[in-house]
């Protein structure tokens, strides 16, 4: 017998509390768990028989079975017991069904008494930060809800989640976000004059300034609207409504969309090869297929403090193609030199001078 005195003055309150805890718990489920909620609800099933059969009965009364098959994953033991009462009469699962409102009525004041601050539950889902990376460097970070995103380099993003909303803002730079599933709270990543709006996706989005940006989403769909409008009830109906219908521009898996100007242009569809390219980043490398050279200094350039100098306009349309290291300078110029007969010469710390061979 356990020394630990009970939470709740009789039996009864203990019980209906513990109903309230798993229709809580049940809830949670139907919206998937974050990166925390999950091994709490494991340890919160193995405290007793009566967590999870009180979970199995709320679970068979889901509108969603799939929660009740998840519950049988996780606990088949218990889906076995629960099998074996199965001769329970139909009366009596009739009035276990009846009694819910009631219990979870009189177990939420009950719930609610024990909490110092009503807010609780809101805290829960708040979350506010800045997650960034300074030249160079890239890192992945994780989030309260489950999502995970990627910064590239000099990136910064500002996290803001409430109990209703998941609003992030790229304030500068390229991030991929791995949006965590949850039906009730839309998540939104604003940048510049634009929105970019998904349900349990994959994309990822480059600012190159207030009017200029690029998406390529990889899995699901995002819905790109103007910054200020509302977008509660808009990220909703992003699967519901058809294409033509939505407020905005839809962008899906393998496609890239291209905003110049704060105007977005046609949707694109991009091939695997244009995907790897334009998300090579996310492994640390730099992917060129024809680019100009300038264009590739420009974008070699985002990776370290050092500064290109072309002498002339014959070598700024240079062609070239190749796999690099994302800031691995050395190894460019290496490069240059064998393949183009380029030389260089470091002007300053940050500066470097590039020549044809029979330029100096």
């Amino acid at each position: 017998m356990s020394n630990v005195q009970p939470l709740f003055p009789s039996d009864e309150m203990k019980k209906g509390t513990i109903q309230v805890q798993a229709s809580q718990w049940i809830s949670k489920m139907d919206r998937g768990f974050n990166a925390t909620e999950n091994d709490a609800f494991i340890a919160w099933a193995n405290q007793s028989d009566l967590h999870r059969e009180t979970l199995f009965s709320f679970a068979a009364l889901w509108d969603d079975l799939s929660v009740l098959n998840e519950l049988s994953a996780l606990f088949p033991i218990n889906n076995q017991h629960k099998k074996k009462k199965s001769s329970q009469t139909f009366i009596t699962k009739i009035a276990m069904a009846a009694s819910i409102v009631f219990v979870f009525i009189l177990g939420s004041n009950i719930y609610t008494n024990l909490l110092p601050d009503s807010k609780m539950n809101e805290q829960q889902y708040t979350e506010i930060k800045n997650l960034s990376t300074v030249v160079g460097q890239q890192s992945r970070f994780s989030l309260s809800d489950g999502s995970i995103i990627q910064l590239n380099t000099n990136s910064l993003v500002k996290i803001n989640f409430s109990q209703n909303k998941r609003l992030l803002t790229l304030v500068r730079g390229e991030a991929r976000f791995d949006v965590a599933k949850d039906k009730t709270r839309p998540f939104t990543v604003t940048s510049g004059d634009k929105s970019f709006t998904a349900l349990g996706t994959i994309f990822n989005v480059q600012k190159n300034s207030n009017q200029d940006m690029e998406l390529v989403v990889t899995e699901g769909r995002v819905l790109i609207t103007k910054a200020n409008q509302l977008i509660d009830r808009i990220a909703k109906k992003i699967y519901q409504l058809p294409k033509e219908q939505l407020p905005g521009l839809l962008v899906t898996s393998g496609e890239k969309a291209i905003i110049s100007q704060e105007i977005p242009q046609k949707v694109q569809q991009v091939s695997l090869d244009q995907v790897q390219k334009d998300l090579a980043w996310q492994q640390g490398m730099l992917i060129f297929e024809g680019d100009s050279l300038a264009s590739a200094l420009a974008e070699v350039s985002r990776y370290t403090s050092t500064n290109f100098e072309l002498v002339d306009s014959e070598l700024a349309e240079i062609k070239i193609a190749g796999y690099f290291k994302a800031g691995d300078i050395v190894g460019l110029l290496q490069s240059l030199h064998s393949n183009f007969n380029i030389n260089f010469e470091k002007i300053n710390e940050n500066s470097i001078r590039l020549t044809t061979s029979n330029k100096n």
